[in-house]
C-alpha cells in the first residue's frame, strides 16, 4: 500500500464514483473529493472556482461520461464531460503549475489489433464515448505539459455499480446466466488503479516533476479474460463464501446487441507504467478474490 508524505491537498473529481471512492479510502487525509453540483462539467465556471478554492498540489480527474450507450444519442453531454471539461481542468492546472492525472479508457481503441495495445498504437474509436475520450486525451496533453493520462478498463470494486457486483446479485437470483464470451480485456480493480495513482503522486513528490513523466500510460489489471470468464471467476469466488453457483452460458456479442459497439479485443500492455513509475498492476484474479471477499464481509447497504 502506498503511503503519501505530507503535502497539499490532492483534488479528486468524480464524486461518488468507484475510483474516487477508492482514492478516498486508500489515500488518507490529503484527498479532497468533489462532484456535482459543486464541480460540474455542465457548469464550466465551477471547475475554476473549486480548483482555486482548494489550491491542490495535484489534481486527479476521475470524472467522466461513462454511459457508453447513452453517449451515442447524448453527444453534447459526452463531449462536455469527456473533452471540453478535461481540457478546461488541464488549462487551469497549467496556469497554476499543478500536475494533472487524467483517467481514460480502452474504448479509444477499436479492438481489432489482435494483440495487447501499447501507448504508441494509434487510437481508433468506434463509439461516441471512445471518440470523446480520445479527443480529451489530446486536449489535456496539449493544455498542460504536466499531465499523466492513465487508460484503464473493465473497472470493478466492492462499492459502486459494476459488472462484478451485478454478476453476484444476478447469480444469487437466477439458476442460469448468459454472458458475452467473445470480447477480451483486462478487468481492473478500482483499488489497484487508485494505488497506481497514489504511487505516481508519491514518485512526483519525492523526485519532483520530470518531463519524461508526461504522456499516456496503460493501467489495467494484469492478465486477460472475457466477460464470460470474469463472470465465471466472480461466481467461483462467491461460491467460496456460500453462494450457490448458477450455470453461466457464453453468448456472442451479436446475441446481446447494444447501441454502442464494444471492442472485441481491448487488451492493453502495462509495461510503460512499470518502467516509468515502478508500479506493477496486480493480476486481476488476485484482486477479484479480494474484492469478492470484501463484498461478502460487508453488510448489504
Amino acid at each position: 500500500m502506498v503511503t503519501l508524505g505530507a503535502g497539499g491537498p490532492i483534488l479528486v473529481t468524480g464524486g461518488a464514483g468507484q475510483l474516487a471512492t477508492s482514492l478516498v479510502n486508500l489515500g488518507g487525509t490529503r484527498i479532497v473529493r468533489v462532484g456535482r453540483p459543486e464541480f460540474d462539467f455542465d457548469a464550466p465556471g465551477s471547475l475554476r472556482r473549486v480548483i482555486e478554492a482548494i489550491a491542490p498540489s495535484v489534481v486527479v480527474n476521475a470524472a467522466a461520461w461513462t454511459a457508453v450507450d447513452m453517449a451515442e444519442t447524448e453527444v453534447a453531454g459526452a463531449e462536455r464531460a469527456n473533452r471540453e471539461g478535461p481540457a478546461e481542468i488541464a488549462k487551469i492546472c497549467a496556469e497554476r503549475d499543478i500536475p494533472l492525472i487524467h483517467v481514460s479508457t480502452d474504448y479509444v481503441f477499436s479492438g481489432d489489433k489482435g494483440a495487447p495495445y501499447v501507448e504508441t498504437d494509434p487510437v481508433s474509436p468506434d463509439t461516441v464515448y471512445g471518440r470523446t475520450k480520445a479527443e480529451g486525451e489530446s486536449l489535456v496533453l496539449a493544455a498542460n505539459p504536466k499531465s499523466v493520462i492513465l487508460r484503464t478498463a473493465w473497472v470493478y470494486a466492492a462499492h459502486g455499480k459494476n459488472f462484478v457486483r451485478t454478476m453476484i446479485n444476478a447469480g444469487a437470483k437466477n439458476p442460469t446466466l448468459k454472458v458475452v464470451g467473445d470480447q477480451q480485456g483486462n478487468p481492473t480493480s478500482a483499488d489497484d488503479l487508485a494505488e497506481a495513482i497514489l504511487a505516481i503522486i508519491a514518485r512526483i513528490e519525492a523526485e519532483g516533476w520530470k518531463p519524461d513523466y508526461a504522456g499516456l500510460y496503460h493501467a489495467c489489471g494484469t492478465g486477460e479474460t472475457t466477460w464470460h470468464g470474469l463472470a465465471d471467476a466472480t461466481l467461483d469466488e462467491a461460491a467460496t463464501h456460500g453462494q450457490a453457483k448458477p450455470e453461466i452460458l457464453a453468448i456472442r456479442t451479436q446475441d446481446w446487441p447494444t447501441p454502442a459497439k464494444r471492442p472485441a479485443d481491448s487488451r492493453m500492455d502495462n509495461s510503460k507504467l512499470a518502467a516509468t513509475f515502478g508500479f506493477h498492476m496486480p493480476h486481476w484474479r488476485e484482486s477479484l478474490r479480494r474484492t469478492v471477499g470484501a463484498l461478502f464481509s460487508t453488510p448489504a447497504a
